[in-house]
Order: structure tokens, then sequence, then C-alpha cells
């Protein structure tokens, strides 16, 4: 619904006086100024532009004071909306970064892509509400990436722009070599391609153990087996439940043979093992739910499955937002009085 109103109509009562006053100044100018006895010889003098022009300056002033007085008015257009406002949910999405997510075993409009590529695009879609998802614009959502350690990426926020932005950072780390090409950072990065769910799961909690919100969730997914980290998986669930914290896991692919890039159009086939006994406990031990998803398609099926489950109560609410119109008013007529002034002042000048 589209509406129009003025902020302070009282203004426009100036409309009156500013009438009376303008056809009282209008009735003036046309008394005769000289008496003669016969002035109808003028009467077939043909009006000159100029003439026109200074018979139109009372019409003038009194349109430009108009004006003004509609733009103290403060017209302003509005766009009446209807929108269902809800609580929200407190959200942390934890996305496994490990070497298994390198896995080629996915697609995305017909291309092939990696686990992590796939598990990115489907959340963003699942945020922002693209390709059949609803979107989550009144959730908190937070974001952990974790390999060998856990690593918090954006705390909980509404600016979802932002969010998905640090999303998009997330990668697998990679080797780094040297002149002699040589891997430098092989320690690190064999720590790094590691999986800590257990850490994961524990920073997801401390960042949603303060939230004011009534629901919070953490929502973990992974492709590995847990193997690195401090905290064992099995405590952090019970953590998580005396907070009040639900688990959603996802197993992303399954055990056993899955392409890896060897090369840049060469794939080879590498075991990886699905920990779905670890996933499952720790839905089943905070009231959550685990699913397994193998290609592109379920992993949308499980977001959406998600959400229907993550519902909070709301309420509808109208809101009208507006947009200023005055200048659209006052810039008009302080443009006309400034012409009067500038007219009154040069060609019209009269001398006393």
């Amino acid at each position: 619904m589209i509406g129009l109103r003025l902020q302070d109509p009282f203004w426009l009562l100036l409309l009156i006086p500013l009438l009376v006053l303008g056809l009282l100044a209008i009735r003036r100018q046309r008394r005769t100024s000289v008496l003669f006895s016969d002035v109808s010889i003028l009467k077939t003098l043909p009006a000159t532009f100029w003439l026109r022009v200074k018979n139109a300056m009372p019409w003038v002033w009194i349109i430009a004071i108009a004006l003004a007085i509609i733009a103290l008015a403060r017209p302003q257009f509005g766009r009446e909306e209807f929108r269902v406002r809800t609580e929200g949910i407190a959200m942390e999405m934890c996305i496994d970064r490990s070497g298994s997510m390198q896995a080629m075993d996915f697609e995305i409009d017909g291309k092939r892509v990696n686990r992590l590529d796939a598990v990115k695009k489907v959340f963003y879609d699942f945020v922002l509400g693209q390709d059949s998802l609803p979107g989550r614009p009144d959730d908190q959502i937070g974001l952990i990436a974790f390999g060998g350690f856990a690593d918090a990426k954006c705390p909980l926020t509404l600016d979802h722009n932002a969010l998905l932005q640090m999303l998009k950072a997330i990668k697998i780390p990679q080797p780094i070599h040297d002149a002699k090409g040589q891997i430098i950072n092989a320690r690190l990065l064999e720590e790094e391609l590691a999986t800590a769910i257990g850490d994961a799961v524990v920073l997801g909690i401390d960042r949603l153990k303060d939230a004011k919100a009534k629901s919070k969730v953490i929502i973990l997914l992974s492709d590995g087996k847990s193997n690195a980290g401090l905290a064992d998986p099995a405590a952090a669930a019970e953590a998580a439940k005396a907070f009040g914290i639900k688990i959603y896991t996802i197993g992303v692919g399954s055990t056993g043979m899955a392409p890896f890039p060897a090369t840049d159009r060469l794939l080879i086939r590498q075991q990886v093992e699905l920990d779905e006994a670890t996933l499952r406990m720790l839905a089943d031990a905070t009231g959550g739910k685990y699913f397994n998803a193998k290609d592109t398609q379920t992993l949308k099926n499980v977001y959406a499955e998600i959400d229907k489950l993550e519902k909070t109560p709301s309420e509808g609410r109208i809101y009208t937002e507006y947009r200023e119109l005055y200048k659209y008013a006052m810039l008009p007529g302080l443009g006309l009085i400034l012409l009067v002034l500038v007219v009154t002042c040069t060609k019209f000048r009269s001398l006393p």
C-alpha cells in the first residue's frame, strides 16, 4: 500500500490569508494610477511579453509563497507493508574445512565442486533465502570454521551480508612451497587438515551461552572423523545440553572412496571416513537431529528441514517507511521568489 501524508498540516492554514492578501494586491494593481478623460485608445495597443510578465508577477508571488507553505507542511510519501517479525534464534554455523573437504563429489549447476564449496553455496542460500530456501532475516547467526583447531570467523550478527563475506574467506589449508619446491608449512598443515569436532562445539557453546534468544542452535557440518583438538565431543555435547543448546549435525558425503584433485584436471580416488556415530551422538544428546547429505540437492533438503524445525513464535506488524518530499515544493518556491526579486530589481525597477 502506498500513501501520501502531511507531517505538519497546520501550516496549510496560512494559505487562507495568503490567498486573501494576494487577491487584494492584484485588485489594487489593476486600479488606474493616473486619471485621463479617455483611455479607450490604450486598450487597442498590443500587449508585449514583458507587460504580460509584469501582470503575472502577483500570481507568481502567490504560487511561490504557497509552495513554501506546502514545504513547511512536510509532505511525505510512505510505503506501508505488512511483515511477520519473529523473535529470531541464535545460531552458530560450524563448518569443517579439513583436508577431506577437498573431495570433488558434489555438483553445482552441473559443475563438479569440492564439498566445502557446496556447503558454502547452500549455507549462503539458507541465510539469504534463495533457491527455494526461505531465508533467516531475523536470526542472529555466527560462523565458526574448524579443521585441526576451531576459529571464530564471525560473531552472532544480524548483518548477514558481513557474515557471508566472512564465509567467502573460508578456505581449505594449502601447502606453501619455497623456491626449491619444498613444503615449508608441513607440520602446521598436518595439524590444520585434521578435524577437531569437539573444539568447534565448545567454541560454539561459548558464543551462544550468553545470547538472549530463546532458542539457541549449533549447526555442525563435517565429513570426517574427530581426530584432533582438546575437547572430547561427548563432553562438549553435555555442556551444550546444560546451556540449552541444540546441535543439528550434517554428515557431508559418506565413508568410502572419493575423488580428490591431484592436478588442475586430474582426479585421484582416496579413502575418506565419515564419523556418523559422533555426529549422531551430538544431535541425540542435545535434542537436535542428524542428517546425511551425499549431494548438493540433499544438502538443500537438509537445510529446508532444519528451517522447518527451528521456527519461533511470530506476530504480524504493519510498519510504514516515509520519504520526505518537502524539497520538491521548497526548491521551486525559492526559485520563483528569487526570480521575482531579480526581475523586480532589474527589468521592472521603478523610480520614486
